[in-house]
């Protein structure tokens, strides 16, 4: 399967998933190593949230909200009252816990008091909300998904999902953006 848009839209979804968590893993030994009082690093803070702005966010969730939910609509399942609805709200507290971890690490950068701590916060709000979320996409919507939808539409979403992928996002490709997932776990992986 060397073509791209042969792949199947919601095992293109799982396995950026899979990219997210590794990251999530990492801002969780972030968060344990500040707290055991091991030291804050805030570069690798800053390089995790970049990461879930441009690549779990305006990469992945974008083709989630854009894509996806709305043919699972179509296709009869509910927005309103329902997983879509769900999955939509649980997208933007991911986004509010990643904009509260960058103000306080930009009040870090002034040396504003309690700001590693609501770092801190909002980074572990983040990796609770997102574990969670992506259990819940991978093992039940996307299972839904695949049910619901025709060859014709997981086809076109393919060839959607490749468009997507071709695009950069802060002037980062894909490509790029899964390299700082690589490069977190290698320096931080083990922390």
């Amino acid at each position: 399967m060397n073509d791209p848009s042969a792949i199947p839209p919601c095992e293109v979804l799982r396995s950026e998933h899979q990219i997210i968590l590794r990251v999530v893993n990492v801002l969780r030994r972030l968060v344990d190593r500040a707290r055991r009082g091991d030291g804050f690093e805030h570069a690798a803070f800053l390089r995790c949230g970049e990461f879930m702005r441009l690549f779990a966010d305006a990469c992945h969730h974008a083709k989630e909200e854009e894509l996806l939910f709305p043919v699972l609509e179509g296709r009869g399942i509910p927005r309103d009252g329902g997983p879509i609805g769900v999955m939509l709200h649980e997208h933007r507290l991911a986004r509010d816990h990643t904009k509260e971890m960058g103000a306080a690490l930009d009040q870090c950068e002034r040396g504003e008091s309690g700001a590693q701590d609501r770092c801190l916060r909002a980074a572990q709000s983040y990796i609770d909300l997102l574990t969670a979320h992506i259990d819940k996409e991978d093992n039940i919507l996307f299972g839904m998904g695949d049910r619901v939808m025709s060859d014709d539409d997981q086809a076109a979403l393919s060839g959607q999902f490749c468009e997507v992928g071709c695009r950069t996002f802060g002037g980062k490709r894909k490509e790029e953006l899964a390299r700082i997932a690589d490069e977190l776990e290698a320096e931080w992986g083990h922390a």
